[in-house]
C-alpha cells in the first residue's frame, strides 16, 4: 500500500532513521530488505509489540519517551526469554500531530536506547495516519541453539519468583493522570516508570539459566501467570502479601483501606516489565546470588502445583481476583 505521504517518508527515512540503521546489515535503510547473517549454535529469537496513542500512550506524551517505551517493551520480551538483543524492524503511523520536531523527538529516543541496549535499526516503513499514532517494533535476538526458555516448562514443586516490584505500572499511569496524591519525587519515579520501565536484560543470562518457564510482566502479574499455568498444564500459587512493592507503592498503599483491593490492584495492573520465572527450589539460592550481584530485588511469591489456574492467598486464605489483568481485545 503507499505511502499517505511519500515525500514525508523518504525525507524522515534519509535524515532521521538512516543514521541509526545497522552499518551492514540494514543496508543504509536503501533497500527493501534487511540481510541478517546466520549465527552457528545460536536460535535467532523474534518478538512484536505494537502501541497505540490513547491505548499504551497518552497524547501528550513526549514522543522520546514513546519510542524508548517501544523498545523496551520488546527488550523486556526477550529479557524473559535469556536472549540477547542485537537488531530490529520498526513500522510508523503517524498521525497528524507528528510534525517533523515530534519525528525527530521520536527518533533521539530510539537513539539514546540503542546505545544504552546495544541494538540497531534494520529496516522499516513509515506512513501517515489520519487516526492516532501508532508505532509496532520487531526486535530479533539470539540464544544459545535449544536454550530459549519457554513458556510451558513449568512443573509441580517448582518456585515462583518475580524480579523488581510490581504495581508500578499501573501506579505510574494513575500518576501521569494526575490522579495520586503522593510527593513529587515518588510520583515522578512513578512517571518515569510507565513511560520507560527497565527491561530485565541484566538477569537474562540466569533466567537462562536456571528458569524452567518464564514470561514478561506486561498484562498484569496475575494474568501473565495464568499464561504460565495455561501453557505448562499446572496451577500457580501466589501469596499476594509477599509481591514486592516499591517506596513509592508502598507510600501509596499505606493509605488504602481495603488492603486487599489495593494490593489486587497493583498486581493487576501491568506494565512493571518486569520478570516472572518458575525454577526448581534447588536453584533458589543460586539465583539470589546472581540477583545480589546485579543489584536486583528477587522475590519468591509461590509455588507450582498439580492442577491449573492462578490460585492467590491473602492472609493465607484463597481469595477471588475478579480481573486478572489487561486483555488487548
Amino acid at each position: 500500500m503507499p505511502s499517505l505521504d511519500v515525500a514525508g517518508e523518504f525525507e524522515t527515512i534519509d535524515r532521521l532513521f538512516a543514521p541509526l540503521a545497522h552499518p551492514e546489515w540494514g543496508r543504509g535503510l536503501k533497500d527493501d530488505v534487511a540481510v541478517v547473517p546466520s549465527r552457528p549454535g545460536f536460535d535467532l529469537v523474534v518478538t512484536k509489540d505494537a502501541i497505540v496513542e490513547g491505548v499504551h500512550f497518552l497524547p501528550e506524551d513526549p514522543l522520546d519517551t514513546v519510542a524508548r517505551k517501544l523498545l523496551r517493551v520488546n527488550l523486556s520480551d526477550l529479557a524473559a526469554k535469556g536472549a540477547e538483543p542485537f537488531g530490529y524492524v520498526l513500522a510508523c503511523h503517524w498521525s497528524e500531530r507528528c510534525g517533523w520536531p515530534e519525528r525527530e523527538l521520536f527518533v533521539q529516543g530510539l537513539a539514546e536506547d540503542q546505545k544504552t541496549f546495544g541494538v540497531a535499526l534494520l529496516g522499516g516503513d513509515t506512513v501517515v495516519t489520519p487516526g492516532p499514532a501508532s508505532f509496532s517494533l520487531t526486535l530479533m535476538g539470539w540464544t544459545p541453539k535449544g536454550r530459549t526458555v519457554p513458556r510451558a516448562g513449568a512443573r509441580p514443586g517448582d518456585l515462583v519468583f518475580v524480579t523488581g516490584n510490581i504495581g508500578d505500572g499501573w501506579l505510574g499511569l494513575q500518576a501521569v493522570q494526575g490522579k495520586l496524591s503522593l510527593d513529587a519525587e515518588r510520583i515522578g519515579a512513578l512517571a518515569d516508570h510507565y513511560r520507560t520501565p527497565m527491561p530485565r536484560l541484566d538477569f537474562g543470562g540466569p533466567v537462562r539459566d536456571f528458569a524452567t518457564a518464564s514470561i514478561d510482566v506486561s498484562d498484569g502479574l496475575i494474568a501473565d501467570l495464568g499464561h504460565l499455568a495455561e501453557a505448562g498444564r499446572v496451577r500457580i500459587e501466589v501469596d499476594l502479601e509477599v509481591c514486592p512493592r516499591s517506596a513509592a507503592a508502598q507510600a501509596w498503599f499505606e493509605g488504602r483501606v481495603d488492603e486487599l483491593a489495593a494490593i489486587e490492584k497493583l498486581v493487576t495492573g501491568g506494565d512493571d516489565y518486569e520478570i516472572a520465572f518458575t525454577a526448581r527450589p534447588g536453584d533458589e539460592e543460586t539465583l539470589r546470588r546472581e540477583a545480589d550481584r546485579r543489584h536486583l530485588r528477587l522475590t519468591r511469591i509461590g509455588r507450582v502445583l498439580a492442577g491449573k489456574g492462578v490460585a492467590a492467598l491473602f492472609g493465607g486464605q484463597p481469595v477471588q481476583i475478579e480481573r486478572s489483568g489487561f486483555t488487548h481485545g
